[in-house]
């Protein structure tokens, strides 16, 4: 028996920072040098290093014997838990009904571009993960490149926007922003504001890294900014270091009624429900506790004190160039100082940077800047 495989996902290719870490995975070092027998350096993923808070595995064991069906948007106790958790950190008064529970924001963003209609704009650079998803949905999308400041100018955007012909654009912002580690200000997502209101720009904010940011009192939500026109996504993976929990919430734009519906639709038809059990466990991962706050404390400032070490030792070679990260756990690192040297080695992308570094006498994974 043969099976066909559909074009659409024939032509998909798996996002590179998925694929090298499948690679590693499995990646066992056959090298002969007697030093190389720790494997590698792992650079590559974007995974907290830090163990889940101990009140939300202890909830999940408590939890283990939810084995019914949970509501579409989500358990009413974990959307008010979430509702609480916005109005307390990023002072946004989200009333429950807005919020909508999903398996992981990666799935909830795919699940909004699978609704809304219209041209996406990407700025770049960008997490790996969404240019796929926009190919796999066939959406129509410019890259929107961002200048030596790697955020976006307002008025490339305004430039841009005015060229599309849909009634309706999709810009994708990412705050705080995988992979640079920079932080939009207040007067930056404002004046991208003004120009989505002026030429009926919806903005899908995807905030996952907020809880992340080294000065967490200079963040700011597009979704405080913009909440007439904005989706925000946000969850534990980051924040809570909780990537395997798979879950996420988007926060839908006041007089979102009719929307809403149809996104109810598209989740029953897809998936039914996120696993009952999770979102009990996720509940005091969202209700405000000293435990909870002394944990974001912590891992925020460690993630700092790697930001700013890793930030400093790459930027004292000569020639290389680096983002300063304001919050997570990236930097974006410039080689083009190198590229005549690189070239004479048949280095000619980051990709193949990437793939050069994991091999002897280097041992050590990165991702390649390629979006």
């Amino acid at each position: 028996m043969r099976f066909v495989v559909d074009q659409q996902v024939e032509d998909i290719e798996m996002p590179e920072n998925l694929k090298l870490n499948t690679f590693l995975q499995e990646f066992h070092s056959d090298c002969t040098h007697p030093e190389c027998g720790f494997g590698f350096y792992g650079f590559a993923f974007g995974q907290s290093p830090f163990p889940v808070p101990k009140l939300i595995q202890d909830a999940l064991i408590k939890n283990a014997n939810k084995g019914k069906y949970a509501p579409v948007p989500g358990i009413p106790e974990l959307r008010n838990a979430i509702s609480k958790y916005n109005k307390h950190y990023f002072k946004m008064d989200v009333s429950p009904d807005r919020i909508y529970v999903g398996p992981g924001t990666k799935e909830l963003i795919f699940n909004l571009l699978e609704i809304l209609h219209g041209t996406v704009i990407l700025p770049t650079p960008a997490w790996l993960g969404y240019l796929p998803q926009i190919r796999f949905l066939k959406k129509n999308y410019h890259m929107l490149p961002t200048r030596a400041n790697k955020k976006i100018a307002t008025n490339d955007l305004r430039h841009l926007a005015l060229r599309l012909q849909d009634r309706q654009k999709i810009l994708i912002l990412n705050n705080p922003h995988n992979p640079t580690g920079l932080l939009y200000s207040r007067l930056e997502l404002e004046e991208i504001a003004d120009v989505c209101r002026e030429l009926n720009i919806t903005v899908i904010s995807d905030e996952i890294y907020a809880q992340t940011t080294y000065d967490f009192s200079k963040f700011v939500s597009m979704g405080k900014i913009f909440p007439d026109g904005t989706f925000v996504t946000n969850g534990l993976s980051k924040s809570h270091a909780a990537g395997g929990y798979r879950l996420g919430y988007v926060i839908f734009p006041q007089h979102a009624t009719d929307l809403k519906a149809q996104f109810k639709k598209i989740l029953a038809t897809e998936y039914t429900a996120v696993s009952t059990p999770i979102q009990h466990a996720a509940i005091p991962g969202f209700e405000i506790s000293p435990e909870l706050d002394n944990y974001f404390e912590t891992t925020r400032n460690i993630h700092k004190i790697m930001g700013e070490y890793t930030f400093s030792k790459l930027t004292s070679i000569d020639g290389i160039k680096a983002t300063k990260p304001e919050s997570t756990f990236y930097l974006l690192a410039d080689f083009n100082a190198y590229a005549p040297e690189l070239e004479k080695a048949k280095i000619t992308t980051s990709q193949k940077l990437s793939e050069v570094l994991i091999v002897h006498p280097y041992h050590t994974a990165i991702v390649g800047g390629i979006v």
